[in-house]
C-alpha cells in the first residue's frame, strides 16, 4: 500500500491512498493508520491537495557512517556500533518545499539520500529476528547537513536539525510491499547530475539490526523515524568540494518508493 498525507482546503490533514497518479483521501490521518485505527471509507480522487510529510515523527533517530564506502570517503574509522544522533522533528518538510540555506549560520550545506524507516509497533528490547515486525513502512529522507557546523560543534545535532533540513516523502510504502529493505537502489541527483548511486544492501548495520540495537537503549514508538545512513557521494567528500548553492534542485530517489525533490533557497 502506498500512502500520502495531504491537506485539503479547510480540512485537517488526512491520509490518502495512492493509486497511479491519483490521491484518494481517507477519513483518518496517517497516525491513525499506524496505530491500527479504522481509516474510514476511501473517497474519490481529488484534483488538488497539498502534499505533507508522510508522517509526523515523535523522534527522528539518525545513523551516521553506515555505508563502508561513505566511511572511506569521510576518512573516518568504521564504527563498531551504530553511530546514533538525533534530528529534531521541526526540521521536517515535505516534497516540493524549499530547503532554506541560512547564510548567517552556514555556507557549507550538503545532501544525503537515506532510507527512512517508520515504526508501526512499540519496540523495546526486540530481537533482530523480530525487528521488522515493528515496521509500518518506509519513505525517503534527505539528511541535509551543514558541514561547517557539524565539524565545529563536535557533535551533529544542530548541523542536521536546522529548519527544512529533513525533507521526507513524497509518500510512504507499507512494509508488506518492501519485504527486504536491504535490496533497494538509492540515488541522489543535484540539478540532474547523479551524485550518489548505491544499494541499501551495502549498509554496515541493516534495518533489522538497527531497530534491535536502538530498542535496547530507548523505546521506539509508533510514528518514530529511523534515518539509516547515506552511501558515498556526498559533496563534502568530493575534490573539489561541492556544496549546495541557491536555486539548485536536489532529487533523492529510492526504488519502489519514488522521488523526493526540493529546491534550495538562500535565507538571509
Amino acid at each position: 500500500m502506498k500512502v500520502a498525507r495531504i491537506q485539503l482546503d479547510g480540512v485537517a490533514p488526512v491520509a490518502a491512498m495512492v493509486r497511479g497518479d491519483a490521491l484518494h483521501p481517507l477519513e483518518a490521518d496517517v497516525g491513525a493508520l499506524i496505530a491500527g485505527s479504522p481509516a474510514g471509507a476511501e473517497q474519490p480522487a481529488v484534483d488538488r491537495a497539498t502534499l505533507l510529510p508522510p508522517v509526523v515523527p515523535g523522534k527522528i533517530v539518525a545513523i551516521g557512517l553506515n555505508y563502508q564506502d561513505h566511511i572511506r570517503e569521510s576518512g573516518q574509522a568504521p564504527p563498531e556500533v551504530p553511530l546514533v544522533f538525533a534530528k529534531f522533528p521541526t526540521s521536517v518538510v515535505a516534497d516540493g518545499v524549499p530547503i532554506r540555506l541560512p547564510r548567517a549560520l552556514t555556507e557549507r550545506v550538503d545532501w544525503e539520500v537515506e532510507l527512512a524507516v517508520i515504526i508501526g509497533r512499540r519496540a523495546h528490547d526486540v530481537a533482530v529476528e523480530d525487528a521488522l515486525d515493528h515496521v509500518f513502512g518506509y519513505t525517503i529522507g534527505n539528511d541535509v547537513s551543514a558541514r561547517d557546523l557539524q565539524f565545529s560543534d563536535g557533535q551533529w545535532v544542530r548541523a542536521k536539525s536546522l529548519d527544512t533540513f529533513c525533507p521526507l516523502g513524497p509518500l510512504l510504502v507499507t512494509a508488506d510491499e518492501i519485504p527486504d529493505p536491504q535490496a533497494l537502489r538509492l540515488v541522489c541527483r543535484v540539478n540532474g547530475e547523479v551524485m550518489q548511486d548505491a544499494t541499501t544492501g551495502l549498509m554496515v548495520f541493516g534495518v533489522a539490526e538497527l531497530i534491535s540495537r536502538l530498542s535496547r537503549a530507548f523505546t521506539l514508538d509508533p510514528g518514530d523515524v529511523i534515518a539509516t545512513g547515506t552511501p558515498p557521494g556526498v559533496g563534502w567528500a568530493r575534490d573539489p568540494k561541492r556544496l549546495l548553492l541557491d536555486g539548485e534542485t536536489v532529487a533523492v530517489e529510492i526504488e519502489g518508493i519514488g522521488v523526493l525533490e526540493n529546491r534550495t533557497v538562500v535565507d538571509g
